[in-house]
């Protein structure tokens, strides 16, 4: 049974060339100085225990620099704690970073096989999928050529087409993950919302009421890196706008 598992999680983001000198003397306060002068250390997350079970839909709630993202990231293996355990069973499909494994000197039909590998899915089930992803990403003969001639547009349609063509078991989704093509970004809505309900485990960052209530059923408030709140999704969001998001 797909699980997270998160115990004390501690995220410590270096930020380099800045001094006791600089202008934002406010902010610096906040952080956490180590021997070189010339670095501080932004506590990202401080101290996150949380856990998750298959069949839970959750929504990470708060405002921008909250930890919503790099919380994801930490769950989808990006970044490892400085401190505290993380704990994954199950294969994780990250919808924030749709460029990930993409080789743009190959070719989209060979991008389609090799991002589906590394995404745990075997050479001969991608291969039953190039067509209907093809169709999708609306690529045609494109399709057999290198990904370095496509447009912005066409590189998003591809990622997107080919990630949302898996059955994922535990499935994160940044709501900033963005289309460049505002035609596309209307087509691909029904088809991402079929991925989010097919997932075995969802875990959703977004500013959108109605994403988290129609999607999840649990809430986790981020503020500062610190949870704030945990439960209901509907609680969570009356948390939020009655403390944090006010």
């Amino acid at each position: 049974m797909n699980r997270i598992d998160l115990t004390n999680v501690v995220i410590d983001v270096p930020i380099y060339g800045v001094t006791s000198r600089n202008a934002k003397g406010s902010f610096l306060r906040a952080v956490r100085r180590r021997m070189d002068s010339e670095t501080v250390w932004i506590r990202a997350l401080d101290e996150v225990t949380l856990s998750f079970n298959e069949g839970d839909r959750v929504g990470l709630i708060g405002a921008n620099g909250a930890g919503k993202t790099t919380l994801l990231r930490v769950i989808a293996g990006i970044l490892s704690p400085t401190a505290g355990h993380v704990e994954i069973v199950g294969d994780v499909a990250a919808m924030f970073d749709l460029g990930l494994g993409m080789n743009a000197e190959a070719t989209g039909r060979e991008n389609i096989l090799t991002r589906g590998m590394l995404l745990g899915h075997s050479r001969s089930e991608m291969t039953g999928m190039v067509d209907s992803i093809t169709e999708f990403a609306d690529l045609g003969e494109r399709i057999n050529h290198p990904v370095r001639t496509y447009s912005s547009g066409m590189r998003a349609r591809l990622a997107f087409a080919i990630s949302t063509a898996i059955e994922p078991e535990i499935l994160l989704l940044d709501e900033g993950i963005g289309m460049a093509d505002a035609a596309f970004t209307l087509r691909a809505r029904d088809r991402l919302e079929d991925f989010m309900r097919r997932a075995g485990m969802l875990i959703v960052a977004s500013h959108s009421d109605h994403l988290l209530t129609e999607f999840c059923t649990k809430g986790v408030v981020m503020d500062r890196g610190r949870v704030a709140f945990s439960g209901p999704v509907d609680e969570a969001l009356h948390h939020y706008r009655m403390t944090i998001g006010t």
